[in-house]
């Protein structure tokens, strides 16, 4: 066994998936129909759901209902149903540049995971290998990248709508947990200035009411010099700034792409890490199934087992 690899029996063996896509679901108040990936098991019940929000990199089709094949069908092959929206700031619908919202539609992204949560009996008609077979008292949300920043408004966090002044709450009470994967931090002077003149929104990102229990996950090398001046530590204020119970995955030498979780073998990664990748596969999925199903000692182990070797992939850390 690689020693930089967590050992198997942390997590079940995986089950056959079904994805399915694309599942629309009507939207007369949007610029288009919402489109969703819904990926899950073949067979069990009462299954767990989480929602997985895009980022917005280079490649057109990774930032859609189309990318993250490493996340969701991990998730769904350890009990999860994953649902992938396609938001209006995925180049793949090519709307145009003066549609309100533009270029990535903060708001309406929340609103998308929204939307999917009210219509899962849409979603249970489309696909009905499903029906039946959703728990939905047990929700999660995850985001990677802007997508975290989806993510941690569907948690609690705020802010401050750059167009009228008011203050912005999203938060949606029927989601019990969220994973923030190389999500933004702070706003204000943490941005750099063509940041903060070319997105608005992200000055008055504010932690402090983001009170949903959430696993942020952050690369030590992701600088991510275009948003911020503060560098990699950027990426842990969720974790630092949100009150409640928070835990803080730091992998070590892990870049924006923590290792390659936007897709398989795609060119934007930039710090390439099967190993990684399958760590940020099983933590997240344990502190999700431990999150949602109390008593449950998934996280534990896990956490136990990437302490274990003598070279570890990273760190957690807890409040």
């Amino acid at each position: 066994m690689n020693d930089k690899t967590l050992p198997i029996d942390t997590v079940g063996p995986p089950t056959p998936v079904l994805s399915v896509a694309p599942v629309v679901l009507p939207a007369p108040d949007r610029a288009v129909d919402l489109q969703v990936r819904v990926s899950a098991p073949v067979t069990g019940g009462d299954l767990p759901v989480i929602l997985l929000s895009h980022g917005q990199g280079y490649s057109h089709h990774l930032s859609s209902l189309d990318g993250y094949a490493p996340l969701a069908g991990y998730w769904a092959a350890h009990g999860f149903v994953v649902i992938q929206p396609t938001h209006l700031s995925s180049t793949t619908l090519r709307l145009d540049p003066g549609t309100p919202g533009a270029p990535l539609y903060w708001r309406s992204r929340a609103e998308d995971m929204r939307r999917v949560l009210d219509g899962l009996d849409l979603i249970e008609d489309a696909v009905p290998q499903l029906r039946g077979r959703l728990d939905r008292s047990r929700v999660a949300v995850a985001g990677h990248s802007m997508g975290g920043h989806t993510a941690s408004l569907l948690l609690g966090a705020r802010l401050t709508d750059p167009d009228d002044g008011a203050e912005v709450t999203l938060a949606d009470p029927r989601i019990r947990a969220g994973v923030l994967l190389a999500a933004p931090g702070r706003g204000g002077d943490a941005l750099t200035p063509a940041v903060a003149e070319g997105l608005p929104f992200l000055l008055t990102t504010d932690f402090s009411t983001m009170t949903t229990p959430t696993l942020v996950v952050a690369g030590d090398q992701d600088e991510s010099t275009h948003l911020t001046v503060r560098g990699a530590q950027w990426h842990t204020d969720p974790y630092l700034l949100a009150p409640g119970r928070k835990s803080l995955l730091t992998l070590f030498g892990a870049e924006h792409g923590l290792g390659g979780i936007s897709g398989y073998d795609v060119a934007e990664t930039t710090d390439e890490n099967p190993e990684r990748v399958a760590a940020v596969q099983r933590l997240t999925w344990a502190y999700l199934r431990s999150e949602l199903y109390p008593g449950d000692r998934a996280w534990q182990a896990a956490c136990d087992a990437l302490a274990a070797g003598p070279d570890p992939l990273g760190r957690v850390d807890s409040k």
